[in-house]
């Protein structure tokens, strides 16, 4: 799998040329985190680059929706509302508490919940063991958030599916993920939310008689979705990921709790990868073997069926990975103060505009290269506040 990392030469911004293939924009979740990839979407945006599909999970579907759910015009401006709604701020907070992680903002966002998102579910006030039901066994209840939703997303326009639409869930009843795609489905609110019905705290929604939680809980990288896809297309896919792989020895057991949830909710991203380059590399071999076949031996039926497996499409794949903000802390990822959205936004925007000046899409890869990676790694850690 050929890797790159800002290896290309620079470009003027709004100067990135023709992209080779169709604009994916794959958002992970991660709940306030999410203020990165409204960054990423920006400077894209400004570039001149949208995307042609959007592939979203959790937090990501809900932006996604937003993007794909609105003219170019309108779209950067309801993604600013979004956040200006879930937005939350104590008082005096940015005097007494800068930065994200404050333990009282926390507190208050556990007991009262995020305007506009979610708020505390009183039924759960009849205890674990009270047979709720899956819709309602939840520790918040997420009614706002539809209210938020159908203010800023056209769900006319996503029928019409000029901007593809996928969002990743997973099943309760039977534990499988399921990309529900605007390609295949008209998309609705119910997907949306069931997308980013991340449980123990948000209830699980129902589709066509069937309970979904987060896609999220299952796999939180949904770059697989594009990879996976069929008919195969040549694309540049910005992947847009809030979670670090990597990361130093924990010291505490806040640390070890921290970095147990990036682990988690990175979701093998590199594992996938490695698999799906091995998948593409052998469809440009069967494409390369076939092609050196007389012509009479390729006529075969049988040869014919073969040949199909193979391909010459060629993915560039930008890896965004969000920086660590300094100061933030286990809960970063119901950071929605004022402070934490604005520099993982500024976070995003910055490294979007380095990619896009850099223009790792123009490299060339080897002939058997299916898939290029190119790792946008960021050049400092902003500081909320």
């Amino acid at each position: 799998m050929a890797t790159t990392r800002g290896q290309s030469a620079p470009a003027k911004p709004g100067d990135h040329g023709e992209l080779p293939g169709q604009v994916v924009l794959v958002l992970q979740g991660g709940g306030a985190l999410g203020a990165f990839q409204v960054g990423v979407y920006q400077a894209m945006h400004e570039a001149g680059i949208e995307p042609d599909w959007v592939i979203g999970t959790s937090i990501g579907a809900i932006n996604g929706a937003i993007i794909a759910g609105n003219r170019v015009e309108h779209r950067l401006e309801r993604l600013t509302a979004f956040w200006e709604t879930v937005r939350t701020d104590a008082p005096g907070s940015n005097r007494w508490w800068p930065g994200a992680g404050s333990a009282m903002l926390n507190l208050g966002i556990f007991m009262h919940g995020v305007p506009g998102f979610f708020a505390p579910n009183p039924q759960v006030w009849w205890g674990l063991h009270a047979p709720l039901g899956v819709e309602q066994a939840s520790y918040y209840d997420t009614a706002a958030l539809r209210t938020t939703l159908v203010g800023l997303v056209d769900f006319e326009r996503l029928k019409t599916r000029q901007v593809r639409l996928s969002l990743g869930a997973v099943g309760v009843a039977h534990g499988k993920m399921r990309y529900f795609d605007s390609r295949d489905t008209e998309l609705g609110l119910d997907h949306i939310m069931a997308s980013g019905a991340l449980p123990p705290a948000f209830p699980a929604v129902r589709i066509d008689g069937e309970p979904y939680w987060d896609g999220g809980i299952y796999s939180n990288t949904p770059v697989e979705a594009v990879l996976d896809d069929n008919p195969r297309r040549d694309s540049v896919i910005f992947a847009v990921q809030m979670w670090n792989p990597s990361g130093p020895e924990p010291e505490s057991l806040l640390q070890v709790l921290g970095r147990q949830k990036e682990i988690q909710y990175a979701s093998r991203a590199e594992s996938h990868l490695r698999r799906q380059d091995q998948i593409h590399r052998l469809r440009h071999v069967i494409r390369e073997l076939t092609r050196r076949l007389p012509d009479k031996a390729r006529d075969d039926p049988h040869t014919r069926e073969l040949e199909s497996f193979g391909c010459a499409t060629r993915m560039h794949l930008v890896n965004l990975l969000a920086p660590r903000i300094e100061g933030e802390d286990l809960n970063r990822d119901i950071d929605f103060t004022s402070a934490g959205v604005r520099a993982r936004r500024e976070a995003g925007y910055a490294a979007t505009r380095r990619v896009i000046e850099q223009q790792p899409w123009r490299r060339e890869g080897a002939p058997l290269d299916g898939i290029i990676v190119h790792d946008a790694v960021p050049e400092v850690s902003p500081r909320a506040g």
